[in-house]
């Protein structure tokens, strides 16, 4: 298995795992132009936009990974935030997440970006088993706008 960066040839199976990723959320049906509009930004490579990275083996893709640095008022380096990460359900337990997770902390640490984050739902005890052993938990707690 290697990490790497996402490239134009992953499109389908991509959205494959990306579409996973969203159901897990309980978010199905998205539209096809939503994973156009992300996928092309992804592949647009701004840096001040979110980049991915994909997990591969033998050309088939096992998961995958966003991320986007930017500036932080008590570090003025900037920290890297990790919005989106999913595994392939024949994957799971074979380290990917942990490869991908990784893999964005070689990309902060180049970047000069040291302190990545990310969020889960509670219910996602597979993933904060993971978590607890890659990451510190914070005491904060997260509130939305009502719409």
């Amino acid at each position: 298995m290697i990490v790497r960066p996402l490239a134009a040839q992953d499109r389908e199976q991509w959205q494959h795992l990306y579409d996973g990723y969203h159901r897990f959320y309980d978010r199905p049906d998205l539209p096809q132009d939503f994973f156009d509009a992300v996928f092309d930004r992804l592949a647009a490579d701004r840096p001040d936009d979110f980049h991915g990275l994909v997990a591969e083996e033998d050309g088939r893709l096992l998961g995958l990974t966003h991320y986007v640095f930017h500036p932080h008022m008590w570090f003025p380096e900037g920290v890297c935030y990790l919005q989106d990460l999913f595994t392939a359900d024949q994957a799971r337990g074979r380290g990917v997440a942990r490869a991908l997770i990784e893999g964005v902390y070689a990309a902060a640490d180049a970047a000069g970006r040291p302190r990545v984050y990310w969020l889960t739902q509670e219910f996602n005890y597979a993933g904060r088993t993971l978590y607890d052993r890659v990451g510190v938990r914070t005491p904060f707690i997260r509130y939305n706008r009502p719409l």
